[in-house]
């Protein structure tokens, strides 16, 4: 095999592909690597884990067609390290040339034997809207669990609703939920878990993409976004009942700003350390937010708000509290309470289609 190709559009292939290949090599090495194909000018970049596949197409000068595999890391680290240009890719006997400008390395391939074959994606596919998807994505996969001996709080549950799509993911600690209305994935009733690690992924990957194809089987589900495939297993196992943790009524109603709020809660994070929790006491016509971080010190800050309901004052993981002030957009914010221990829910005002629910941290 033969190749030449710009630095940039390599060391991209190798980096996106790369983020499937396995660091955890255990009974199979060549999981650690990446598989390129050339098949005249046309390079297949695939690395999998065999849990997630990420597969890539790109045009590149093909001179030799053939198969080989890399070490995932060291090939992207080699070539990201190259001068800017051209890069050529030549498989020798047993070792592999990687060259650029004036830089030549020389590295042992993994055996392409080895290397795991993928199965074909289902044939039924259909579009997506990749803008939606993608904020979508942002605001739903940041409550899913990375607690692997809690498999099903790692994924993310898609069901069809009776006006399109919702995607809903919870850590027990907080929920989000975020409706896509109009976007019909899946059959009546029909439900799937897929991983976070896998839809974080492809939250990279939409971008700004003209258009996002699923390929749904009974264990996979496949993304096709331009010319890059990801494949990942879907998650068996029952999802929580997350409709019952949403509260059907909200008595206590807060509206502030929502970048004047993000930046507050930065300011106070400085101070709450070792897992202090940040409290927001509410009044009428203003918030004020504190942690106290006992030997460090304190720090408080007001902000301008309307509260409609009852004064009070609840706290939070300032790290969630802030991931779901970020993650409704818009520029204002509702904070919807019943009391200081029960559940509460962060919006956009105006928006309806996008929930981020918050336990609260008991305080003294």
């Amino acid at each position: 095999m033969k190749f030449r190709c710009e630095r940039d559009v390599l060391a991209d292939a190798l980096a996106t592909a790369g983020r499937a290949a396995t660091g955890r090599t255990g009974t199979l090495p060549v999981l650690s690597g990446l598989r390129l194909e050339l098949v005249g000018d046309k390079l297949t970049v695939t690395g999998t884990d065999l849990e997630l596949t990420i597969q890539l197409e790109t045009e590149v000068g093909g001179e030799r067609d053939g198969a080989v595999v890399l070490p995932a890391r060291l090939s992207s680290d080699i070539v990201r390290s190259l001068s800017p240009g051209k890069v050529e890719v030549s498989v020798e006997a047993d070792d592999v040339s990687i060259s650029g400008g004036r830089s030549q390395f020389t590295v042992r391939p993994l055996s392409i034997d080895d290397y795991p074959r993928l199965a074909s994606p289902a044939s039924t596919a259909v579009t997506l809207p990749t803008t939606e998807v993608g904020e979508a994505l942002r605001q739903v996969v940041r409550a899913a669990s990375t607690d692997e001996s809690r498999v099903v709080l790692t994924g993310v549950l898609l069901t069809a609703e009776a006006d399109g799509l919702r995607m809903v993911a919870t850590d027990s600690y907080r929920l989000a939920v975020r409706d896509l209305p109009g976007a019909s994935a899946l059959g009546a009733d029909q439900k799937v878990l897929v991983p976070g690690r896998a839809l974080s992924e492809l939250a990279r990957l939409v971008g700004n993409a003209p258009e996002l194809t699923l390929r749904l089987g009974e264990r996979e589900a496949t993304f096709e976004v331009g010319s890059t495939r990801l494949t990942t297993r879907l998650i068996e196992g029952e999802f929580p009942d997350y409709r019952r943790l949403i509260p059907p009524t909200h008595p206590n109603k807060l509206t502030v700003s929502r970048d004047a709020l993000l930046e507050a809660i930065r300011r106070v994070k400085i101070l709450a350390r070792d897992a202090t929790p940040i409290r927001l006491q509410m009044t009428a016509d203003s918030l004020r937010l504190s942690a106290i971080t006992q030997d460090v010190g304190n720090a408080v800050e007001e902000l301008d708000a309307v509260l409609e309901g009852t004064e009070m004052t609840i706290a939070f993981n300032p790290d969630f509290f802030a991931a779901g002030v970020e993650a409704v957009g818009g520029d204002e914010v509702t904070l919807e309470t019943q009391d200081a221990a029960r559940p509460a829910v962060l919006r956009a005002v105006g928006r309806t289609d996008y929930l981020y629910l918050l336990m609260p941290v008991r305080v003294s």
